[in-house]
C-alpha cells in the first residue's frame, strides 16, 4: 500500500512539474508572439482610404472593414478609423465611426460583455464592452487621451431617425484579459 501510495505522490509531482513547464512555455511563446507584434505595429502605417483592419462583432455575425479615415467617402466603404487615434497596442484610444443605417445598422442588439474584435495585419485583438451611452452631437469630450487602451466606436442615434441625428451612440470597450 505505501508503495502505491508513494508511486501516486509522484505521479501527481510529475503532472504538476510538467503543468508548470507548460505555463512557462505558454507565457515564453505569448511573451515572444507579443513582442513580435509590436514589432509589427511599429512598421505599421495607415494611408487615407486604405482599408486597413476588419472589425468583427460575433455576437451579431458582423464582419466589417475598416478604412483609414472618417470622411464620407471612407465611411461608405466600412467603419472608419479617426485618423488622429490610436491604433491596437498603442494603449491609447482607438476610434471607430460607422453609420447606424449601413455599417453599424444592428448597435441596438449591442450589450455589455459582448466582444469586439480587431484583426490587422499585425494581431488579432478582442475587446470587451464596458460602457455605452448616448451624447450630443457635438460633444467632443468622447474623443482624445484616455490614459490606457479603449475601443471606442461611434455612431449617430437615435438609431431610427430620419435626417441628421442629433445625438451620438457610443461604445466603450476593453482589451480582454487573457
Amino acid at each position: 500500500m505505501d508503495v502505491y501510495i508513494k508511486e501516486q505522490k509522484a505521479a501527481a509531482a510529475a503532472d504538476l512539474l510538467l503543468e508548470r513547464r507548460q505555463m512557462k512555455f505558454e507565457k515564453l511563446v505569448y511573451k515572444n508572439e507579443r513582442e513580435q507584434q509590436l514589432e509589427e505595429r511599429k512598421q505599421f502605417q495607415a494611408e487615407q482610404n486604405e482599408v486597413i483592419g476588419k472589425l468583427l462583432i460575433p455576437q451579431l455575425d458582423a464582419d466589417m472593414p475598416i478604412v483609414e479615415g472618417t470622411e464620407a467617402e471612407q465611411l461608405s466603404k466600412g467603419a472608419g478609423h479617426f485618423s488622429t487615434t490610436a491604433f491596437p497596442l498603442d494603449n491609447e484610444q482607438i476610434l471607430l465611426s460607422g453609420h447606424r443605417d449601413t455599417i453599424f445598422r444592428s448597435f441596438d442588439k449591442l450589450e455589455l460583455g459582448h466582444e469586439l474584435i480587431i484583426e490587422m495585419p499585425y494581431g488579432t485583438f478582442t475587446y470587451i464592452i464596458e460602457k455605452m451611452e448616448v451624447v450630443d452631437q457635438y460633444d467632443q469630450t468622447v474623443i482624445g487621451p484616455k490614459g490606457e487602451e479603449v475601443l471606442t466606436l461611434s455612431t449617430c442615434y437615435p438609431f431610427r431617425y430620419i435626417g441628421d441625428a442629433p445625438e451620438r451612440f457610443i461604445v466603450y470597450a476593453y482589451p480582454k484579459e487573457d
